[in-house]
């Protein structure tokens, strides 16, 4: 698999992989990426089945580890600071877990390492419920996600995964399908018996239920080094704070 994936920086500084959310692309982190390439390679993958990643049967954690392997592989990089938000934190996790020898540090944005119970739900739902053969305009796609979704912010991050194609009609960019079908093997727990012993640093959303504090014995099992830090923001803290993260982020890995 070989992910579409955008580069900022230079490949003379460390590498810095960001990983998304599940239904974002990699241009969700676009500003932090460049603002984090005047110290880092940065190299920001759209995920299997998202953005401009080719669509795939298989998505699940270990094969969306697998194309960060091949990432990692098809740039010579033998070892990266890795950063996930949401499901691109469970794979950063994942990653991390599997092969600490190339992670130098980990960054883990608002999840931990339980099983998830569904947060998708009816967004999928209403995803399916649009029928993109008949939709003439942005604003008809937006008025069918409206019957369910009623903040408007998760609309248009929704509608940032429709494309024209060439003949004029609307598609998804992301695999609807697929990600209906397996969203369920994405929401699985990390499996016991495995540590990642390198610097960890875990931001959780004060607003946001991913993290609770009763969480945080589980995750300190996965990774003893674990440094948490909370900031006033729901699930989407790069969105909300995106100054606070990115000091964060660049005081977790200065040298």
């Amino acid at each position: 698999m070989l992910l579409h994936t955008y580069h900022y920086g230079s490949p003379s500084d460390p590498a810095l992989v960001i990983l998304h959310g599940f239904l974002g692309s990699a241009d969700n982190w676009a500003t932090l990426a460049r603002k984090w390439s005047e110290r880092f390679f940065v190299l920001a993958p759209d995920a299997r089945n998202h953005g401009r990643s080719p669509h795939a049967n298989e998505f699940d954690h270990p094969s969306m580890v697998r194309d960060v392997l091949e990432l990692l592989t098809r740039h010579h990089l033998k070892r990266a600071h890795l950063l996930g938000h949401s499901m691109g934190g469970r794979t950063a996790m994942e990653l991390a877990l599997m092969h600490p020898e190339l992670v130098h540090r980990l960054i883990v944005v608002d999840i931990g390492s339980k099983r998830y119970r569904s947060h998708h739900d009816v967004i999928l739902d209403a995803l399916q419920s649009v029928d993109l053969t008949i939709a003439k305009s942005r604003a008809d796609v937006d008025a069918v996600l409206a019957r369910s979704i009623s903040e408007h912010s998760i609309r248009q991050f929704l509608m940032k995964n429709l494309q024209r194609t060439d003949e004029g009609a609307f598609r998804w960019k992301m695999n609807l399908p697929v990600l209906v079908r397996d969203y369920d093997r994405i929401l699985e727990g990390l499996a016991p018996g495995r540590t990642f012993g390198g610097p960890t640093l875990l931001v959780r959303g004060s607003r946001s239920s991913y993290v609770p504090d009763a969480d945080l014995p589980g995750i300190r099992q996965f990774f003893p080094a674990v440094r948490i830090e909370s900031l006033d923001a729901g699930h989407w803290v790069h969105v909300e704070r995106p100054e606070e993260l990115s000091s964060l982020v660049l005081d977790f890995l200065s040298p």
